[in-house]
């Protein structure tokens, strides 16, 4: 993708809804916001915070026992920080020995959950296909590599 790209394009449809581009910027997408945005919401732990904040607030040690996964202790601090310095999660410290702190989704970050429910209910919907596709693919590599030696 050249620095000058300004637009990603469908493909077409199998549904039969018209196609056209599906992100449009006047200037390079490093300045238009979108792949900034995208880098957050795209991180994988980052998902999995809002999925979890979705249901409430969570203190820190809740919030990484419900995501699975092995999160370590300072990836989740870094994913929180990054999220909370976006306006999507607020973070609250109580005066506490030692200090209690508690997460949750802001409105905005709120706003973005059935984003997150939809892209969840497509990759359930389309489990199988995908599966599919996998294994045709690699039994294609494996013949390919096969072929070669």
């Amino acid at each position: 993708m050249s620095a000058g790209h300004t637009a990603v394009t469908a493909p077409a449809q199998v549904t039969g809804e018209v196609t056209g581009e599906v992100i449009v910027c006047e200037t390079p997408q490093d300045e238009c916001g979108v792949r900034d945005v995208l880098d957050r919401l795209g991180d994988k732990w980052s998902v999995y915070v809002v999925v979890e904040l979705s249901s409430g607030k969570l203190r820190f040690k809740e919030l990484q026992r419900r995501i699975h996964g092995d999160i370590s202790q300072r990836m989740l601090t870094l994913t929180v920080r990054r999220l909370e310095r976006d306006g999507l999660v607020k973070r609250t410290v109580y005066p506490t020995v030692p200090p209690q702190v508690e997460y949750e989704l802001t409105e905005l970050g709120r706003s973005m959950t059935h984003l997150v429910k939809a892209l969840a209910d497509w990759s359930i919907e389309h489990r199988p296909v995908i599966a599919e596709a996998r294994r045709a693919y690699d039994e294609v590599q494996d013949e390919a590599k096969a072929g070669s030696a």
